[in-house]
């Protein structure tokens, strides 16, 4: 158990700590060859907070661990939606711009929805053995493609502002991203292993670990980046941060594991997935319909108290 211990803290550690290695590289080698800042913050710097997720979600998938794989996904988001984006407004009231009103708020919506979907009867109570088969991770993936088309077909005004930076000599870009890929790969293996025994050894099923432990674990970026960003007043990036991997969890990452390997469903409750849509519809009519587009400390407050509520729900399950 101990031992396991170790390697669960140890993964988490080097998956967070070389998808930031990663990040830093590709945003310099983006920067060389003149992609703009929105384009990268967009693509580059919204995948890289997501890394973890992906990591973890598709080690667990090739090595069986299903469970983990979906739970660690349905979790991220629901961390995301109510732990994250609660702790931000309860330091910072967070504004919707008109861009995420018409772009990412819609999307992270329909993200959900189209996670139930693909998981068939499983709102009905579901059936033992069902899965998200290889055709649903495809289309998940479609939904990706559509995604990233609509992002870059309004993306740039020519009106963003470099952001001042230190550049990185060749040698430098190099080992942050072969270090962070290794890292990435190696810290998402142990990672896994150690969340597994851990799962076994304390009787809680992979699906409960996976939504608890192991997305809190992997969504460690988007809080660092979320808390600092509402300190600093920057609260537009705190939710297009949680927005963006929200997105990308359930339509590249998922769509990525599923297209591997087939995710059973086994472990999860229809309660996962109402908590995680009533996560996207809160934000979303917060968003469109709330006063002056803004969720205010109250608000940020009750998202807490939903996320703590959800968890609580989850131990007592198993």
């Amino acid at each position: 158990m101990i031992l396991s211990l170790i390697s669960f803290i140890a993964g988490i550690t080097l998956v967070i700590l070389s998808a930031d290695w990663l990040t830093k590289g590709a945003s310099e080698l983006a920067r060389r060859f003149k992609i703009s800042e929105l384009v990268i913050g967009l693509t580059i710097v919204a995948l890289g907070t997501s890394l973890p997720e992906l990591v973890i979600s598709l080690s667990s998938a090739l090595k069986g661990s299903s469970g983990i794989s979906l739970g660690n996904i349905i979790g991220s988001n629901i961390f995301n939606g109510l732990l994250i984006l609660g702790v931000a407004a309860l330091i910072a009231p967070i504004k919707f711009n008109p861009r995420m009103l018409s772009r990412e708020l819609p999307f992270n919506l329909l993200a959900s929805v189209v996670l139930i979907l693909v998981s068939g009867s499983m709102l009905a109570g579901g059936a033992p053995g069902e899965y998200i088969t290889r055709y649903s991770g495809l289309l998940l993936l479609c939904f990706l493609a559509v995604f990233i088309r609509y992002t870059f077909s309004i993306t740039g005004d020519g009106t963003e502002e470099e952001e001042s930076y230190a550049p990185m000599s060749n040698g430098k870009i190099f080992l942050a991203l072969a270090g962070g890929l290794a890292g990435l790969i190696f810290g998402g293996n142990i990672f896994v292993d150690g969340a597994t025994e851990i799962a076994r050894f304390i009787g809680l099923s992979e699906a409960v670990i996976g939504i608890t432990i192991v997305s809190a674990g992997s969504s460690l970026p988007e809080l660092a980046v979320s808390v600092s960003a509402a300190r600093k007043g920057n609260v537009g990036i705190a939710l297009g941060n949680v927005l963006g991997s929200n997105i990308l969890n359930i339509f590249f990452i998922l769509g990525c594991s599923a297209t591997i390997t087939p995710i059973c469903l086994d472990g999860f409750s229809f309660v996962d997935y109402y908590v995680l849509i009533f996560s996207s519809l809160l934000i979303y009519f917060v968003g469109k319909f709330g006063g002056k587009n803004i969720i205010k400390r109250g608000e940020g407050a009750l998202l807490v108290a939903t996320y703590i509520a959800y968890t609580v729900y989850l131990i007592m399950r198993g």
